[in-house]
């Protein structure tokens, strides 16, 4: 990725931070990925990636593991958020209400994979918007592994602009855990677009800061 180098988006880290008046709780940092050149009305150009940061993000991850069986209590062991059981998620039929509150309370959903058809019935519709789709797995798999990857992870995804904004670590990190975090993301979006012919700008932000340009070459 020649367009863009690390030393450029720890410049820009440092200066949005020092940019940032101090708040009475630690600032997020963002961000922003601006492209050009792409059909946001085809699926095909749409971005839904959960990408595994080199550094935490800073920010507690809630997990909800849908499961049955012995899967449970691996859920359980491995310190899952919240658990579902195949009767819980039934009891969550028709009460939209309920399933919304459980898709904004969580960043990572995982679900046994024999129970992704009912899932998909009964929170489908809340979740598929919010790009929260459970993440299959069978029904002997080792969760802890599973989990302990999404604790380290961020979702990126494109809407009806071709934008990707997401969380890369927060204000008390230093620029270089920034920076990798930021690489990370920028390299699975390189999977989907050739930066070089896509790329926009990039921008990094502190929550309550403005937006500081990132040098690209």
């Amino acid at each position: 990725m020649s367009s863009v180098d690390t030393k450029a988006l720890e410049k820009a880290s440092a200066q949005a931070k020092s940019n940032s008046k101090r708040r009475n709780f630690v600032q997020s940092v963002e961000l922003i990925v601006n492209l050009k050149g792409i059909n946001m009305k085809s699926p095909e150009s749409r971005i839904s990636e959960t990408v595994l940061l080199p550094n935490s993000s800073g920010k507690p991850i809630k997990i909800c593991v849908i499961a049955d069986g012995d899967l449970i209590f691996k859920a359980k062991e491995a310190g899952a958020d919240t658990i579902l059981t195949k009767a819980d998620l039934e009891k969550l039929a028709g009460d939209r209400k309920s399933a919304k509150k459980l898709a904004n309370a969580h960043d990572f959903f995982v679900a046994r994979a024999d129970l992704m058809p009912l899932v998909g019935r009964i929170l489908g519709p809340v979740l598929g918007p919010r790009g929260k789709m459970p993440e299959p797995v069978p029904p002997t798999a080792d969760i802890k592994p599973v989990l302990e990857r999404l604790r380290k992870s961020v979702r990126i995804r494109t809407r009806d602009q071709p934008v990707v904004k997401c969380r890369i670590g927060v204000e008390t990190m230093s620029d270089s855990a920034l920076a990798e975090n930021a690489m990370a993301i920028l390299s699975a979006i390189e999977k989907k677009f050739s930066l070089k012919q896509h790329l926009d700008s990039i921008y990094v932000k502190t929550t309550m800061g403005s937006p500081v340009e990132v040098e690209v070459s």
